[in-house]
């Protein structure tokens, strides 16, 4: 079926990947995949995210949720600001299967805390198929009631905490935000959810327009469900929880910005998500970027198209945080 047009700026970062359809990710690779990924994704030391004194950075063993290990908490700020900061506790991308705490954090330092001075708490969660729903969720639970109720020694403003995340990460985000209303968990003051994954159907026109032309598929985009929920992959009764987009009930969350790219296979689902925020008479900004893949910032990141998107996420932040 036709499919919108990449950006060119993208098109040509994906042209340099080799273009094509890669290999899918199969249950039968998905090991093999994942120990790819773990051994060629950056993970920097804390020395290395201190950039020369740049940032305060403490890698922090915080008590996990019940029954679970404890949860490895990765956490910088600016040197030199005094507090209390507000708070950005983000979750990686890596479709639940893959990706770590620290590769992130460079980026994030460097095009959001500096500029807005926020401190920054990346979760090292469990990944699936070896932690299956819910232990991911319940790790970034357990690490966010730990952040909030330890915001004084950690020098953040505990009415200024925005959880947010990429891909997978944004779907952990949306459901951390439902998880802790339903709890009466902590309050974040707004969920920041870029691309977000938050449905586990695969039933919309845009995951079946744009799978396969920007890096991810139908295939790759069913073996991460079903390693994240096992025998409850596709049932009827799915939690919230689980699949954000299977929410009935978006009221009293906080405000959300929301982003995906026209050339997106999360591109329904995302709109989806905000109209439906919108409905339960919630607060929303929605950005679908022109011609943007998923990924679109980190594949092309110097192109005009990311730096529209990275101006936009800090506006968004910055009239959050005033």
């Amino acid at each position: 079926m036709a499919a919108p047009p990449f950006d060119p700026e993208v098109a040509l970062a994906l042209a340099a990947l080799g273009g094509g359809p890669r290999e899918p990710i199969t249950p039968d690779n998905l090991a093999a995949r994942a120990r790819r990924d773990a051994s060629a994704r950056p993970r920097p030391t804390v020395s290395e995210l201190r950039a020369d004194g740049r940032f305060e950075v403490s890698q922090l063993q915080v008590p996990g949720p019940p029954g679970g290990p404890d949860v490895t908490l990765v956490s910088a700020r600016p040197a030199g600001l005094a507090g209390p900061l507000p708070l950005l506790y983000y979750m990686h991308g890596g479709a639940m299967i893959m990706g770590n705490a620290w590769s992130v954090l460079p980026r994030i330092l460097h095009e959001w805390a500096l500029p807005l001075g926020m401190a920054v708490i990346s979760v090292e969660y469990r990944l699936a198929p070896g932690a299956r729903y819910p232990w991911p969720l319940e790790d970034c639970y357990a690490g966010f009631v730990w952040a909030a109720g330890h915001a004084g020694e950690l020098g953040v403003d505990a009415d200024r905490v925005v959880i947010g995340g990429k891909s997978a990460g944004g779907g952990l985000a949306a459901a951390l935000a439902l998880l802790a209303r339903d709890r009466g968990g902590p309050a974040a003051l707004g969920q920041l959810l870029l691309c977000p994954m938050l449905d586990d159907r695969g039933g919309t026109f845009s995951s079946r327009q744009m799978s396969g032309l920007g890096g991810w598929d139908l295939t790759s985009h069913a073996t991460a469900w079903r390693a994240l929920l096992g025998d409850r992959y596709g049932a009827a009764d799915l939690p919230p929880y689980a699949a954000p987009a299977r929410a009935t009930d978006l009221r009293g969350l906080p405000p959300a910005y929301v982003e995906v790219g026209s050339a997106d296979m999360f591109r329904d689902e995302d709109v989806a998500y905000a109209n439906a925020l919108w409905r339960a008479g919630g607060q929303a900004e929605l950005h679908v970027w022109p011609g943007a893949c998923h990924g679109f910032d980190g594949l092309a990141p110097r192109a005009a198209l990311t730096r529209d998107a990275r101006d936009a996420r800090c506006r968004w932040l910055r009239r959050l945080l005033a």
